[in-house]
């Protein structure tokens, strides 16, 4: 053998015993004889079957064994995916629907099961720019968040703006008091994000049905309303002013208070009181507020006059109810609005929001304690001597207080702001839902149901007179709402404290809370109730305009 022949490696082996250049610690030893078949090549994945055991685990394994594949699997016909055992859910888009409940249920969906949108044409060539359109839905949403409106109605109508425009692949999403939305053309473009924050809110119902309108004209395929337009109509709303001066908030207050004194068994002397007391409170309030100081303090101020007044009413020793007095001014300060707004929030799913509606709603009912116990506890230290136990002595008069709840709905929709065309609406439903009220408590129902049934049809009829008019519910179930709210037993509740009787107090103040809770739900469950059993549109050419919108 040549010496050429005596270097050739003759296998791997040799290879890797002979070769200088392999210095990987993997190579073989020199001198280690390695069996083949146990090296590295094999399986070594902790899924594999064991060697030997194959024949055991098939006729020990059963066929749905994690070892073994189904008989019936087949590649080719694979299920195409995975269906849970209760079923997936479908909802179903009612296209004559009012844009709230489609907007509403397309939110509720995943972004990949919601409908495309159908190809709209307008007057524009390429479409308005994305930047310009999230801002005009930004706007929108911040009208009706400082307005009062829940969380998911705002969602929903930015969600209805965006779409009008041809963003279908967009997310809004609100809190208390920031507004945000994102768009993204595509799976592999960037998103667009725009965000604001709402500064300042105020109670003005009569621009919140304007942008009600301009969302239903803009979601309106025959409506062809431009970007430029919906800018001039939202300019037109900031710049308009509110429909009630001043004064006639102010004597709309008084009003409110001298109703509410009626409800609970006062007289003309009580009603004229009280709608002082309230007044002076209101006016009081507007001064603070010129002068920059939080709504905090301006419930406390404002809560003082009426209390002021019913303790020199006892102070005096005149033949006149005190508490009546009293509680007509507290009707006027407890923040019903705020409280049905944040128990909506949390029903709907934004706990966020719905927590800081009630703690907002839990500050002004602090200050009104405040203000209203400052007062009950000078007036009971000097020797004015007031009765916790009124409330068990209030009389029945039907009509009077069937006419004091009217009266007391119809201020109440002024306070807000509301259009004159809605106010007659809201005074009745205010005098079912009183009608209603006492109709329970009469036959021996617990004042928590009472109040309950009785909000329930206020929102009920609300819904359907908002479906009606394609407007918002608030303006018809906010008002509505007042002669319901428990001001007698939150004055009583503040009284038992202020005279030592802290137990008696707060069972008097659990109670008051558990009938705002109850105003709340039953104002919401109603909505809810007619959203799902009834389907009612605009009458004439509007109903017809709307049942061909498409998804």
């Amino acid at each position: 053998m040549s010496e050429a022949e005596d270097r050739k490696p003759r296998s791997d082996e040799a290879r890797a015993t002979f070769d200088p250049e392999i210095t990987s610690e993997f190579a073989i030893p020199e001198g280690l004889a390695v069996a083949r078949g146990s090296g590295e090549s094999e399986t070594t994945s902790e899924f594999a079957v064991p060697k030997g055991l194959e024949s055991a685990q098939a006729e020990t394994e059963p066929e749905g064994s994690a070892f073994n594949t189904p008989r019936t699997y087949s590649v080719k016909d694979a299920p195409p995916a995975f269906t849970p055992a209760t079923g997936v859910p479908m909802i179903t888009l009612i296209t004559d629907a009012p844009w709230q409940d489609r907007m509403r249920t397309m939110l509720r969906m995943p972004v990949a099961e919601r409908p495309a949108l159908e190809p709209v044409v307008r007057s524009e060539d390429e479409g308005p720019a994305v930047p310009r359109v999230l801002d005009l839905t930004l706007r929108i949403g911040e009208l009706l968040l400082a307005g009062g409106e829940g969380a998911e109605d705002v969602e929903a109508a930015m969600f209805a703006v965006c779409r009008s425009y041809g963003l279908d692949r967009c997310e809004p999403t609100v809190t208390f008091t920031l507004l945000s939305i994102t768009y993204q053309p595509s799976l592999v473009e960037d998103p667009v994000t725009a965000s604001r924050t709402v500064r300042r809110r105020g109670t003005d119902y009569t621009r919140l049905a304007a942008v009600f309108r301009l969302v239903d004209d803009l979601t309106d395929p025959e409506t062809h309303l431009s970007l430029e337009e919906a800018y001039g109509r939202l300019a037109e709303m900031r710049r308009n002013r509110h429909p009630y001066p001043g004064w006639a908030l102010t004597m709309a207050s008084g009003g409110l208070a001298g109703a509410a004194s009626v409800l609970v068994g006062g007289d003309a002397i009580v009603f004229v009181a009280a709608a002082v007391g309230a007044m002076l409170g209101d006016r009081l309030a507007w001064l603070l507020a010129g002068r920059g100081l939080p709504e905090f303090y301006q419930f406390t101020v404002a809560a003082m006059p009426p209390a002021a007044i019913g303790v020199a009413f006892a102070l005096a020793d005149v033949d006149v109810k005190a508490s009546a007095v009293v509680t007509g001014g507290l009707f006027a300060l407890l923040p019903g609005r705020a409280l049905v707004a944040g128990v909506q929030d949390g029903l709907t799913g934004f706990y966020i929001t719905a927590s800081a509606r009630l703690l907002e709603v839990m500050y002004f009912f602090v200050a009104i304690v405040i203000g209203v116990l400052t007062v009950l506890y000078f007036g009971v230290q000097v020797g004015g001597e007031l009765n916790p136990d009124a409330v068990l002595n209030i009389q029945s008069r039907p009509v009077l207080q069937i006419l004091a709840s009217m009266v007391l709905s119809l201020t109440f929709a002024v306070l807000l702001q509301q259009e004159r065309s809605t106010v007659l609406w809201v005074t009745l439903n205010g005098g079912v839902a009183w009608s209603v009220y006492g109709a329970l408590h009469t036959a021996n129902f617990s004042p928590v149901a009472s109040t309950a049934v009785a909000a329930g049809l206020v929102g009920l009829f609300g819904q359907l007179l908002a479906r009606y008019q394609f407007a918002s519910a608030l303006p018809f179930t906010t008002a509505a709402i007042g002669p319901l709210l428990p001001g007698s037993a939150t004055y009583f509740g503040l009284l038992s404290i202020a005279q030592s009787h802290v137990d008696k107090g707060l069972v008097s103040l659990a109670k008051a809370v558990s009938l705002a809770m109850a105003i709340a739900i039953g104002v919401n469950l109603g909505a809810e109730i007619s959203r799902l059993t009834l389907r009612i549109g605009s009458p004439g050419k509007r109903r017809a305009a709307k049942r061909t919108r498409g998804f």
